[in-house]
């Protein structure tokens, strides 16, 4: 098995690139942090026994790992990819069957046909740029009284310094001019 590796915009974050899917067909990126419970998630726990890894992001064909700010890559790229290479030579599977659970608001009338062209333009329009960069942007929730778009950043993305600009910049930009009852986009934590 040969894993790539690419840096991110994020530089506390790097790409691993197995080579097969990461994720499910159907099930959604997944973010597990240090301290999370992670029994739904068997890789996340066993790289987060390599030393000053703090968070896992696993998407559709990688996995993105942020270390802690006191460590270097020259250290922890070894480990890291030793920990993929033996849990997928090993068969494991990334996310077990109760892990697949997603909570979501529900909305009704012309809210629910604006969410669902917000998620449509997220979907298509960014959130496959983002997973270049190791990273995935996930619709949490739309405010109709203020036009607000809650979007959370996961794996490179999140503390990444240029976030603030992605989500101002471009995704405020092309979710208004899309969509015109958007007035914001705002990061969810």
């Amino acid at each position: 098995m040969f894993i790539q590796t690419q840096d991110t915009p994020n530089p506390a974050t790097l790409k691993f690139l197995p080579g097969c899917d990461v994720m499910t067909e159907g099930l959604p990126p997944l973010e597990v942090n240090k301290g999370d419970v992670a029994s739904h998630a068997p890789l996340a726990g066993q790289l987060f026994s390599v030393p000053n890894v703090e968070s896992v992001f696993f998407g559709r064909d990688f996995i993105s790992v942020t270390r802690s700010a006191n460590a270097d890559w020259p250290h922890l790229k070894p480990a890291i990819l030793g920990v993929i290479m033996d849990f997928y030579v090993g068969g494991g599977t990334v996310i077990s069957e109760d892990g697949a659970q997603v909570e979501e608001e529900v909305y009704e009338g012309e809210t629910l046909e604006i969410v669902e062209q917000i998620k449509e333009l997220i979907d298509t329009r960014v959130r496959p740029a983002v997973a270049q960069d190791g990273g995935d942007i996930v619709f949490k929730r739309f405010d109709i009284d203020t036009g607000a778009v809650f979007l959370q950043m996961r794996g490179a993305c999140a503390g990444c310094p240029s976030s603030s600009m992605t989500l101002k910049s471009g995704i405020e930009n092309l979710l208004k001019h899309y969509v015109p009852e958007v007035t914001s986009v705002e990061e969810a934590f």
